[in-house]
This record gives structure tokens, C-alpha cells and sequence, in this order.
């Protein structure tokens, strides 16, 4: 009989991978699915052709049959450059009632957690089928769950309901914002900036673009939110730039003008009138722009596209946690994750994972030992109404 691990030696092994979104996820690939193996479980995994270095895992234990209910996490986590760690952030330590490393919040250990209910799973021989879907890139915009899911359907019987294991206090978060991104590169005409008026400055131009966040996010706060936007904070759509790069020297008109324009809708509001809305004021400029010189453009690429997910009436995933964790409160949230993804591909979906995502992403990143044991009650639970 090979060895059923326990939750935390499970934890333990996944944040032993860096898993950073910018390397590979192979090596924890590889061992989840000889792990899963070893028990006599099939696990399918769906290599990403445009980065050979990274994979989904899928896998299906319980009766070959339709609705299953879907244990749904992501693999990769942001990095620790330049963080204060007191510990080695690929190493879990305990101290002080909390488990540290790298992903013990976000979200290894709701990983690790649904790697053993699976297996538990498979010898309890239950009636109603548990899935598993393993993702790739979640930190860098949800890009890793859509192929994942589309590759799910041919291969696994679709399942009813997702838990989508991001750290919520093991509270049941049936609501949260989408969001896009535009990479916006703004590419003017350069001339000395004494006679700047035969030139196109990339950054002046890219200032008058990036304005348009200020408007709209001005437009929208006065305005009364909608009854979905009222249950966010903010209870609006809202437009950011966060980073920005360009320019060559203080006295010339800036050839080059980088930035990415983001938003995060709250449900209810279209995201392609959102976009729509942008690119309309961005060919605004633009056309100003090749007024002065034809060369000078702007070239826009979409680096994510988050749907939202929406509170369903009723929903399966949202009764099955209510009833398992006693939940009965409203939660929503103002991030996106890979529930509204599968809640677009037909699925009920809800988000419900142990830990609290204030600790996501933080130098010495935790999980409480008390969040993780109720995160194992849960999965205990769960399995025990799949019989």
C-alpha cells in the first residue's frame, strides 16, 4: 500500500517547488501526478504549447458519471525578491501557532488539502465524483485556468459545482470583481523640446490616455453604484495604471510611452463596452496625435481578461459550502480569481479556501495551524457527503 500522506507533509512537498509564475511548474507537475498514480488515481495534464515550461493537472476519482464537484486551485506564486523573510520561504516552519512559507495562504495549502480529499476520495469509493484542476499563471491574470477548463471537457465528465480554494477565511465568497488589462505603448515623434510643437511626445500624449482613468473613476464614484456594485467596496468599476517607463532625456520629445491600463468591473457592467470605451478614447488620441506626424501611434495588446463571478441564485457550489462550513453570510470580493472562468464555462463556482488574503504575497507568508486543521474538517466533511 504506497504512503497516503497527511495534509501538511502534502504542503510541505508543494511549497518545496518555486513555483514562481515567471519559472516552471513542471517539477511539481511531475510529482503530483506520479503521487496520484502511485494510489491508482489517472491524473491528465494539458501542457501549455506557447510555454513549454508549464502545465495544468486534471484528475477524477468516483464514479465515471456528471456531476462531480470540482476542487480548484492554482500551482504558481508570486516571487520573494527583496522580501524580509525570516525563514526559507520554500520550506514550511512552524512558530507561533502559523505555518510560514511561500504559498501556505496563496494557495498551496488549500492545494495540498485538495490533493489528499482526492485520494481519501478514491478509497472511501464514493457515490458522487471529486475532481481536481490544478492551474498555472494565476498571478499574472488568470491566463492559465480558460485552456485548462476547455481541455477538462473532452477528457473528464463534466462537473456541477467548483470550490475555488483562494484564502476567504473558509467563508463562502459567491461574488467578485473581473478585470482587464491593456499594455498601452505609446509611440510619439521625437524632437528637441524647444520646438516640441513639430514633435509628438509619447509621455504628454500617454498623460492625456492615462487621464482617462481619473475621468472615469470620478464618473463613477459620483454616480449611485448599481444594486450588484453596492455589495463592493468600491461599489464601482475602477481604472488604474500602476506602472509607467519612457522618455530619453529631459530636453526631447519622448519616442516611447509604456503602461497598462487596467479595470476591475463589478458584475453587472459589460466588460466589452468597458474596453470599447477605452480603445475609443485611445484612437481619439491617436488621431491627434498623427496630425502632427503620421508615424506617431499607440498599439494596444490585452495582457489579461478576468471575468467576474456572479452571485447565483440558489447556486450548487454555494449550498454545498454553506452546508458544509454553516456559512451563512454574504461575502464578496474586490479581486478576481478562476471562479468567474469556470462560472463562464457553465459551472456553479464559489470561492472557499482557508487562510486570510491580507497574508497573500507578504514576506513571511502564513497559514494559522487553526485555519489549516478547519481547512481539513472541511475536506473531511466534504468527502463524507460524496458517500
Amino acid at each position: 500500500m504506497p504512503e497516503r500522506l497527511t495534509p501538511l507533509q502534502l504542503m510541505t512537498k508543494l511549497i518545496s517547488f518555486p513555483t514562481v509564475s515567471r519559472d516552471t511548474n513542471l517539477p511539481l507537475i511531475d510529482w503530483v501526478e506520479d503521487y496520484l498514480g502511485s494510489h491508482g488515481i489517472t491524473a491528465h495534464r494539458w501542457p501549455d504549447p506557447d510555454q513549454p515550461h508549464k502545465a495544468a493537472l486534471f484528475a477524477h476519482v468516483g464514479p465515471w458519471e456528471e456531476g462531480a464537484v470540482v476542487l480548484s486551485g492554482h500551482t504558481d506564486v508570486v516571487p520573494v525578491d527583496g522580501q524580509p523573510w525570516e525563514s526559507d520561504p520554500w520550506t514550511v516552519t512552524e512558530r507561533d501557532g502559523k505555518y510560514y512559507g511561500r504559498g501556505t495562504c496563496d494557495m498551496k495549502g488549500f492545494d495540498a488539502l485538495a490533493i489528499w480529499a482526492l485520494v481519501e476520495a478514491h478509497y472511501a469509493d464514493v457515490k458522487r465524483p471529486l475532481q481536481l484542476a490544478l492551474s498555472f499563471d494565476e498571478e499574472v491574470g488568470c491566463t492559465g485556468a480558460p485552456p485548462m477548463i476547455e481541455a477538462m471537457q473532452p477528457v473528464l465528465p463534466k462537473g456541477e459545482l467548483v470550490i475555488v480554494g483562494e484564502p476567504s477565511m473558509l467563508q463562502a465568497v459567491t461574488g467578485h470583481k473581473g478585470g482587464q488589462g491593456f499594455d498601452t505603448h505609446v509611440i510619439g515623434f521625437e524632437v528637441h523640446s524647444s520646438i516640441l510643437h513639430t514633435g509628438v511626445s509619447a509621455i504628454l500624449e500617454g498623460a492625456k490616455i492615462i487621464d482617462f482613468a481619473n475621468q472615469r473613476n470620478a464618473e463613477n464614484f459620483a454616480n449611485p453604484p448599481t444594486a450588484l456594485g453596492a455589495m463592493f467596496d468600491p461599489p464601482v468599476t475602477t481604472w488604474h495604471v500602476g506602472q509607467i517607463s519612457g522618455g530619453t532625456a529631459h530636453n526631447i520629445t519622448a519616442k516611447d510611452c509604456r503602461f497598462s491600463m487596467d479595470f476591475r468591473a463589478v458584475p453587472g457592467d459589460d466588460p466589452v463596452a468597458l474596453k470599447e470605451s477605452y480603445l475609443d478614447h485611445v484612437r481619439t488620441i491617436e488621431a491627434r496625435m498623427q496630425t502632427v506626424h503620421p508615424d506617431a501611434r499607440v498599439e494596444i495588446s490585452e495582457r489579461f481578461a478576468v471575468p467576474p463571478l456572479k452571485p447565483e441564485e440558489n447556486g450548487a457550489a454555494e449550498m454545498m459550502v454553506r452546508q458544509i462550513t454553516g456559512d451563512n453570510g454574504g461575502h464578496v470580493v474586490s479581486y478576481g480569481t478562476e471562479a468567474g472562468q469556470f462560472q463562464a464555462a457553465g459551472y456553479s463556482a464559489v470561492v472557499c479556501g482557508p487562510g486570510d488574503i491580507a497574508q497573500a504575497h507578504q514576506p513571511n507568508e502564513f497559514i494559522t495551524v487553526a485555519q489549516f486543521e478547519l481547512g481539513h474538517q472541511f475536506m473531511r466533511d466534504l468527502v463524507a457527503r460524496l458517500g
